[in-house]
C-alpha cells in the first residue's frame, strides 16, 4: 500500500541554478492544492541537519519566479555523505512531520535523496544544474539561462577582440561537462571549441589553426574553453608566444549562474515541480524527474544514477565543420 503523504519538504542542494525558484514555487502551490502541507528547508542538506525548516504557504512563493538563485539557499554538506548524517536527516524529517521530500540539484543531491528514501522518507529529485550533465534527462533547470548568459557575454568579448585583431580564449562553466562550451562554440561561431570529453591537450593544433586562419585573412580567433579543461590564462600566454598574435583570456565564472531565468527555464521547472509534488502525493519514492523525447517522465533514482552521458558525436563533428 502506498504511503500517505501529509507534509512535503523542499530543499535545493549543490550549485544554484536559474529556475530553481520556479520549481520551488510550483512544488509548493501544487502540493497545497493537493491538500498537503509544505515546509521549506534552508541551505540544502546542511540546513536539514541544522533544522532550518520553515512553513511554506502560497504567498511564501509570490514574486520569486523571475528571480535567479534559490530563495531557500544552498550549501554543500560533507556530513550528509556519512551514514550517521543520513540517518540523522531522516530522523529530523520525521520530527518535523516531513514524510515526502523534493530535492532540487544534481547527481550528488540525488545520492542524498536516495539515502533518505532508504531511511523511510519518500523522495523525488528534480534536475537543477547549469551543467546539463545529468544522464537521465535532455534538460536541466538552469542550463538555458546559463548558456544564453554566456553567449551574450561572448558576443561582447568577440566585438572588442575583432576590433583589436586578437585571439580570445573564453572559459565557460560546466564542471567536467562540455555542454555550455559546445552550445556557445556553435552559437558564437568559435574557431576552436575545447571540451573535456574530446580535447587531446595538443595545443599545437590550435596554434596551427590560428596561423592558418591568419593566412586566409581572418583577423581574429575565438576559442571557447570548458571549465573542465581550464588554465585559460596560461594557455593564452603560450599561444601568444607561439603565434605572435595578441591573446587574451576571459573567465566568465559565476555570472553564468545568476540572472533572471529564461522563459524555458521557468516553464520547464514549473512543470517538473508540479509533477514532483503529484508523484509524492501518489506515495511514490526514490524517483527523479527528467525530460526526454519531448515528454516529462520519471525514473528510479538507481536507474538514473547508473546512466551515462556523453557529447553527441554528430553535434561535435558539426561544431568542428562550422568552424572552418
Amino acid at each position: 500500500m502506498a504511503k500517505s503523504i501529509k507534509t512535503i519538504g523542499i530543499l535545493t542542494s549543490g550549485g544554484d541554478a536559474p529556475g530553481m525558484n520556479a520549481a520551488i514555487r510550483a512544488v509548493t502551490r501544487k502540493a497545497l492544492t493537493n491538500g498537503v502541507k509544505v515546509k521549506g528547508i534552508k541551505r540544502g542538506y546542511q540546513g536539514l541537519l541544522n533544522e532550518e525548516i520553515i512553513d511554506m504557504q502560497a504567498r511564501s512563493v509570490s514574486d520569486i519566479i523571475q528571480r535567479g538563485g534559490t530563495i531557500l539557499g544552498t550549501a554543500r554538506c560533507m556530513e550528509f555523505k556519512t551514514e550517521e548524517g543520513q540517518q540523522k536527516g531522516a530522523e529530523i524529517c520525521r520530527k518535523h512531520g516531513i514524510d515526502g521530500l523534493v530535492v532540487i540539484g544534481g547527481d550528488g543531491s540525488y545520492m542524498g535523496a536516495r539515502a533518505l528514501s532508504r531511511h523511510g522518507i519518500n523522495t523525488v529529485g528534480l534536475p537543477g544544474t547549469i551543467d546539463l550533465d545529468i544522464a537521465c534527462t535532455d534538460y536541466t533547470i538552469g542550463f538555458d539561462t546559463a548558456v544564453n548568459t554566456a553567449m551574450q557575454a561572448i558576443d561582447k568579448v568577440r566585438d572588442t577582440s575583432s576590433s583589436h585583431e586578437r585571439c580570445s580564449i573564453i572559459e565557460v562553466m560546466g564542471r567536467n561537462a562540455g555542454y555550455i562550451a559546445l552550445w556557445c562554440g556553435v552559437a558564437n561561431g568559435a574557431e576552436d571549441i575545447l571540451l573535456p570529453e574530446k580535447y587531446d591537450y595538443n595545443e599545437q593544433n590550435i596554434i596551427n589553426n590560428i596561423i592558418n586562419n591568419r593566412k586566409r585573412g581572418k583577423t581574429h580567433h575565438l576559442i571557447i574553453n570548458a571549465e573542465g579543461i581550464g588554465h585559460s590564462t596560461s594557455m593564452a600566454r603560450r599561444i601568444e608566444a607561439a603565434t605572435g598574435v595578441e591573446t587574451r583570456a576571459t573567465i566568465l565564472g559565476y555570472m553564468q549562474r545568476g540572472g533572471s531565468p529564461t522563459c524555458k527555464d521557468r516553464y520547464y521547472a514549473s512543470i517538473m515541480g508540479c509533477l514532483a509534488a503529484d508523484i509524492l502525493c501518489e506515495g511514490k519514492t526514490n524517483r527523479v524527474i527528467g525530460y526526454r523525447g519531448g515528454k516529462f517522465i520519471d525514473f528510479d533514482i538507481e536507474e538514473a544514477l547508473a546512466m551515462q552521458k556523453d557529447i553527441p558525436e554528430y553535434e561535435y563533428r558539426i561544431s568542428k565543420l562550422l568552424a572552418l
